[in-house]
């Protein structure tokens, strides 16, 4: 893979990564955490309810409903969206404020929201994480055991909407194995260059 001047990370490159529900999303991010810390994270607020691994600031700010929606009627979210009865959203200013301070921002939403950052911010990078296979996709969101059938239903519904859109992004990331697609996403970031945060 080539990287050109337009994806070093000194050019403050906003990349946004979404995907179908259990095609690997979290565990992307979880490793790119750990081997590339000069990457900032963009942490999503949500109304959804807490899942026993999580960690409120690390994974999402867990917010409730009217809080969510005094965050979006004051324009303090660049893009939100529903899902499956729960909000998700973007807080806005500290993604600016790491753009504005020179370091990669990484941002894991919907393709709603994806679509919502590219109308506002058009130089975001949007990258499409997509399962070997649809049948891997529904044994993986089966496999994980956190959403009960009907959630599961409504999940693999959308996945094949996303899907659809596939064509719609920049670059797709091929999950099979999670190692080798945080190696492509790394490459895509720049991160075989030395990058210093001041």
């Amino acid at each position: 893979m080539t990287i050109d001047d337009a994806t070093r990370p000194g050019r403050s490159l906003l990349t946004v990564l979404s995907g179908p529900s259990g095609v690997g999303k979290d565990s992307v991010i979880e490793l790119i955490r750990v081997r590339a810390p000069w990457v900032w994270l963009s942490v999503s607020v949500t109304t959804r309810r807490m899942r026993d691994y999580e960690v409120d600031g690390e994974h999402y700010h867990f917010v409730d409903r009217s809080e969510f929606e005094r965050l979006a009627s004051a324009g303090n979210l660049l893009e939100w969206a529903e899902f499956a009865g729960n909000l998700y959203g973007t807080p806005r200013g500290p993604v600016e404020a790491r753009l504005a301070a020179g370091q990669p921002v990484l941002m894991k939403i919907d393709l709603q929201g994806a679509r919502q950052v590219k109308a506002v911010m058009p130089e975001a990078r949007l990258v499409f994480l997509a399962p070997p296979s649809w049948d891997e996709l529904r044994r993986r969101l089966i496999g994980r055991g956190t959403d009960d059938p009907e959630t599961i239903a409504h999940r693999l519904a959308h996945a094949r909407d996303e899907m659809a859109a596939q064509p719609d992004f920049d670059v797709t990331v091929v999950n099979h194995f999670v190692e080798q697609a945080v190696d492509d996403l790394l490459a895509l970031l720049g991160s075989h260059m030395t990058h210093q945060l001041s």
